[in-house]
């Protein structure tokens, strides 16, 4: 078994509860971790036998793309896409931070962390 992790990816969306954070937008940024079985890519050098994480990184870019309230909300789509496209992966983690949110005072982030 292996943890292929995608971290740090960053994107401008348009989340959160209040309709200011909606209408303007703000950063965020997800870490994936994905355990699979890696053996054979190991021995075979080829990427068909493993997860392509170009292809995670779109799957999330997709789902950032969609407005949403909640980072949990977020989360849960994104696990349940990978649970559908990617049958070899045995556990998924998804944390998705919201950077300099407003609430009030200096925050560098919140952030939500969801397990498949």
């Amino acid at each position: 078994m292996g943890i292929i992790s995608i971290e740090g990816m960053a994107f401008f969306a348009h989340h959160g509860c209040f309709s200011e954070e909606q209408l303007v937008g703000t950063h965020f940024e997800v870490d994936i971790f994905l355990e699979t079985e890696t053996h054979e890519a190991e021995q075979t050098d080829d990427l068909a036998k493993t997860v392509n994480y170009q292809e995670i990184y779109q799957l999330v870019k997709a789902e950032m793309a969609v407005s949403s309230k909640l980072l949990e909300h977020i989360a849960r789509r994104i696990l349940d896409r990978i649970a559908a496209n990617y049958p070899a992966v045995t556990s998924a983690k998804v944390k998705i931070s919201k950077l300099h949110p407003p609430v009030g005072g200096q925050v560098e982030r919140v952030s939500v962390a969801l397990n498949l």
